[in-house]
């Protein structure tokens, strides 16, 4: 390669990794969807999942086949000769060798048993309900998270936007505060001047009130952005913005309240869990029950012996358990339970299950009132934003009038600095309660199941 263009190239990758890195700038939905794309909550939550699916299929397999086995290499007593008196293989006297032992031999033994239940009185069944009912609990868990996480990245974004906004509000009222004071001042330093100390101290009065009122919207700034950044997963060195240029009230919901409640009690995860929950309560009770029954089961079972240094009987009567084996298919039962227990544990289950009855309906007449809740403080916020932002609109004129008329000398300061104070908390009275009612519509959303 020409020795100009490989250095020209590398000019140019130099110079373009030296650029700034382009700001990411999100809009709020798009904050949501990175926020629900990059919260280790809701991957926890999917992996949580997984293990109770996991759990179905291992309580589903119980129905299949089932192979016990056991195989050990011992020691066993050595027999040399056959079964007759001295060792002979034929004869009439049944040989004894007492006490005697003629030596030691290896032992290999191995039984097994492949089983497979035929029925279990609906154990297999009832166990699958519950552990399917608790997949569908987990669920509404990964749901209920991902609204948490949705209704917290509206609460960074639009707090971001109010404090942002404030923030500039209060800064600009402060130069209009320190030219006010300048002019005193120079009023003051004048022999004719016609301004008075009190008015330097009212106006300093009102400048100290604004000055906490910028500190504390600065630190809301930064930390609502933080919490944006780090939801969104852009992490807190990113130069992440916002798309909005100002807080704007969102649109008021076009639903009525008892739609809103009918969805709450029909969509709501919490409702979808208790339902589940139900499911598996319901599904434990009757496996609980089917505990007390016995299984019936069918499959091979074998045995098999080996000793390399005893001879092996081939009689049909006898049996010599060092030596030989054997396999048959079996048909079965199998019954092991304890009556007092077994019936402990159905009370308990039964117990859960009523408790659980009454949590529901504990859910049932206090979800609607919980949405009824938030309604009216979304209606009364929405309402108050509106009037709020008139009186504000108001306050501005009461300020610039009042202003005006300071600098043409017929207003006192401490009227100045009362109109610059009524602004200044008129305004940003004015973007919190947005700020608060852009909330309470997100409260809505998350109380009624809504993923927005």
């Amino acid at each position: 390669m020409n020795m100009n263009v490989l250095t020209h190239t590398l000019l140019a990758v130099g110079l373009i990794a030296a650029l700034p890195a382009q700001a990411d700038t999100v809009t709020l939905q798009q904050a949501v969807e990175m926020s629900l794309a990059a919260d280790p909550r809701i991957k926890e939550r999917e992996q949580v999942i997984e293990a109770a699916r996991a759990m179905v299929r291992e309580v589903k397999g119980n129905a299949g086949w089932r192979v016990s086995a056991n195989a050990f290499i011992g020691l066993a007593p050595e027999v040399d000769g056959g079964f007759y008196q001295g060792g002979a293989f034929s004869g009439t006297t049944p040989r004894t060798d007492g006490d005697k032992i003629h030596g030691i031999s290896d032992w290999t033994h191995l039984d097994f048993a492949l089983i497979k239940p035929l029925y279990t009185f609906g154990k297999v069944e009832r166990y699958g309900d519950a552990a399917q009912g608790n997949v569908d609990l987990k669920q509404g868990e990964l749901k209920q998270t991902r609204a948490d996480i949705a209704y917290d990245t509206k609460r960074a974004y639009f707090g971001y936007l109010a404090a942002r906004d404030a923030r500039g509000f209060l800064e600009d009222m402060q130069q209009r505060v320190n030219q006010a004071i300048a002019t005193v001042e120079r009023n003051l330093k004048e022999e004719n001047g016609e301004a008075r100390q009190s008015d330097l101290f009212a106006l300093q009065t009102a400048k100290g009130l604004l000055a906490k009122y910028v500190h504390q919207a600065r630190a809301i700034e930064k930390i609502s952005l933080d919490g944006l950044k780090v939801l969104t997963g852009a992490g807190l060195k990113s130069d992440l913005q916002v798309a909005d240029s100002r807080i704007e009230p969102v649109a008021f919901p076009q639903v009525d309240l008892a739609e809103f409640q009918a969805r709450a009690l029909q969509d709501r995860p919490e409702m979808q869990q208790l339902e589940a929950g139900l499911r598996a309560r319901r599904a434990l009770v009757a496996a609980k029950k089917a505990d007390r029954m016995p299984d019936v089961y069918a499959g091979v079972i074998g045995q098999f012996n080996y000793a390399s240094q005893r001879e092996r009987l081939d009689n049909p009567y006898l049996y010599d358990p060092f030596n030989g084996g054997g396999l048959t298919p079996v048909v079965g039962v199998k019954w092991d339970t304890v009556f007092g227990v077994s019936t402990a544990r159905v009370d308990q289950a039964q117990a859960e299950l009523e408790a659980l009855n009454h949590k529901k309906a504990f859910a049932v007449a206090g979800i609607p009132y919980e949405v009824g809740e938030a309604y009216a403080n979304a209606q009364a916020n929405f309402d108050a934003q509106r009037d709020l932002a008139e009186g504000a609109a108001a306050a501005r004129r009461w300020m610039v009038a009042s202003l005006a008329d300071f600098s043409a000398g017929i207003e006192t300061a401490d009227k100045v600095a009362d109109a610059i104070k009524n602004y200044a908390l008129m305004q940003t009275e004015y973007l919190r309660t947005v700020n608060d009612y852009n909330m309470n519509v997100a409260q809505l959303a998350r109380l009624t199941g809504e993923l927005k």
